[in-house]
């Protein structure tokens, strides 16, 4: 207690002032890291996630026309390896800028086991079996709904991050408010309120007259 009494109320508002500048810094310099956070998910979701998912979209198509070559009875075998092969040229484009992305490791399995599918299919073509490419072209379709799911759930996982650092952001907000009114209060303590001076009388002693 007397180590109190040795400051002034300004000394002490002052380091109360001190105090609550620091906490908002620190929350300032914390909301500025999860905004970063933030843009880097929603970053992600879009260069990881959707333009992938759109990849998988372009697979799906070109595979869905192979199978249907493999298929037809009226097609020379010529003609279906010409236009087969021209579709693995294009499936073959799309893997350069797939395998750029950002892949978990689950991924990575599945579209190594989609790429053996498509080598596959370019060998059958060479061979003339075109029942194996349509089964080859269906198991590599199978392996893309496998990647598609996974593209949902890590969207999901990202949006859920970015959702709760915004969330987290906010909270921030709200004390660093709350503290700006407290700093405000303690401002107009320092610069209006005035410590009202009580004298206090002592009693003159009886006189003896």
């Amino acid at each position: 207690m007397k180590d109190l009494k040795k400051y002034s109320n300004k000394t002490k508002a002052a380091f109360i002032l001190l105090i609550v500048m620091l906490i908002i810094l620190l929350g300032n310099f914390n909301t500025l890291q999860n905004s970063k956070n933030v843009n880097k998910n929603i970053n992600e979701i879009f260069n990881d996630r959707l333009v992938v998912a759109h990849y998988i979209f372009q697979y799906s198509k070109e595979l869905h026309f192979i199978k249907a070559e493999a298929e037809k009875l009226d097609l020379s075998d010529k003609i279906k390896k010409e236009e087969i092969f021209h579709t693995l040229d294009v499936i073959h484009n799309i893997d350069d800028l797939y395998s750029k992305t950002v892949l978990t490791n689950k991924e990575k399995q599945y579209f190594d086991v989609f790429l053996s599918s498509c080598k596959e299919i370019n060998r059958q073509v060479e061979n003339k079996n075109w029942n194996k490419i349509v089964v080859s072209s269906t198991e590599a379709l199978k392996t893309l709904e496998s990647l598609s799911q996974i593209q949902i759930q890590e969207g999901k996982a990202k949006l859920a991050s970015a959702n709760a650092m915004y969330s987290k952001n906010n909270s921030l907000g709200q004390l660093q408010i709350a503290l700006l009114i407290i700093l405000g209060g303690i401002t107009f303590y320092l610069l209006i309120v005035k410590k009202i001076k009580r004298t206090i009388k002592i009693p003159e002693p009886p006189s003896m007259n």
